[in-house]
């Protein structure tokens, strides 16, 4: 019986696994072309406005988390006469930060707070094209947490608000220096690549339960606009919400600046262009406005290209 003739290949080509035997013949080899639906490439094939979307939508839905817990501790506290305390107001609130980071850090930076937000542009860390819609996120998740709360535990949405027990200067005093610290080790962890990143969710709950210990029985340790409009705006009370609009977003600022100036920029300058997502590896900055530090990230990248 005469042996099946194997199937001819097209000129150039070789079977999977074959090796050519001359130089010739490698360089006639022809390569074909695989298309791998990867995430790089899906991210790529994506539109810009499409990329910032995902971003409000996770500052939405992260807001909506974060105030959910911080607000609907209190307010459990409060229904149960006492039963969480301090300590587990605070727990409820760092621990919602904390989650919020490790799981929608990588997607919009997880500012979660609209003073946060407002200091990353100051500091040209956030493009500020940006910053309307962030904030918008955070306010609409709020007030939507913040009636949720009013629907399920009425009539204890009082617990949630943010009212100062001492006078008005103390209580601004208070939220402009727990903001203040706050915003300093988040500058620190999510824009320097020295900072351990991989602990930013860990390092920023943290910071946020610390400040409640401190300052909540004074002042609510509110450290958020969007945590103290909300459930003011579902309770229909605004005893001195002007404290916790201003107070927190110059201690941000202040914050971030305070850290800007602190940190080694000639070590910084001297690394490869990388961005940190809380907790992920770093990445090579690939796009303007990415997350919080890729403006200056491409600044560098673009320095390097004209020298």
């Amino acid at each position: 019986m005469t042996p099946a003739t194997p199937p001819q290949l097209p000129s150039g080509l070789l079977p999977s696994g074959l090796l050519p035997r001359s130089d010739e013949q490698a360089r006639s080899l022809k390569c074909l072309q695989v298309s791998s639906p990867t995430a790089e490439g899906r991210r790529i094939r994506r539109s810009p406005f499409s990329a910032y979307m995902r971003k409000v939508g996770a500052e939405f839905v992260g807001t909506f988390v974060m105030v959910f817990s911080a607000a609907g501790g209190p307010i459990v506290n409060q229904k149960y006469g006492g039963l969480e305390t301090l300590i587990g107001n605070a727990a409820c609130a760092g621990l919602a930060v904390m989650v919020v980071i490790l799981s929608l850090g990588h997607i919009s930076g997880a500012h979660l707070n609209p003073a946060v937000t407002a200091a990353f542009a100051a500091t040209r860390h956030l493009p500020l094209v940006e910053v309307p819609g962030y904030i918008m996120a955070q306010i609409s998740g709020s007030l939507l947490a913040s009636f949720t709360l009013k629907g399920i535990f009425h009539p204890f949405i009082s617990g949630g608000l943010t009212l100062p027990t001492v006078g008005g200067r103390q209580a601004f005093a208070l939220e402009f220096i727990v903001t203040f610290s706050l915003m300093l080790v988040i500058v620190a962890v999510a824009t320097d690549t020295k900072a351990v990143g991989e602990m930013a969710g860990i390092a920023i709950g943290g910071t946020v339960m610390l400040n409640i210990l401190v300052a909540g029985p004074s002042s609510g340790a509110s450290m958020n606009p969007a945590r103290t409009l909300g459930p003011a705006v579902a309770a229909g009370k605004y005893t001195s919400l002007w404290i916790y609009m201003v107070a927190p977003v110059l201690g941000a600022m202040a914050g971030a600046i305070a850290y800007t100036v602190l940190k080694d920029s000639d070590e910084q300058a001297s690394r490869p262009c990388t961005l940190r997502c809380f907790g992920r590896s770093e990445t090579p900055c690939e796009w303007k406005g990415f997350t919080v530090a890729i403006t200056e990230c491409k600044a560098m990248s673009d320095d390097d290209a004209s020298s």
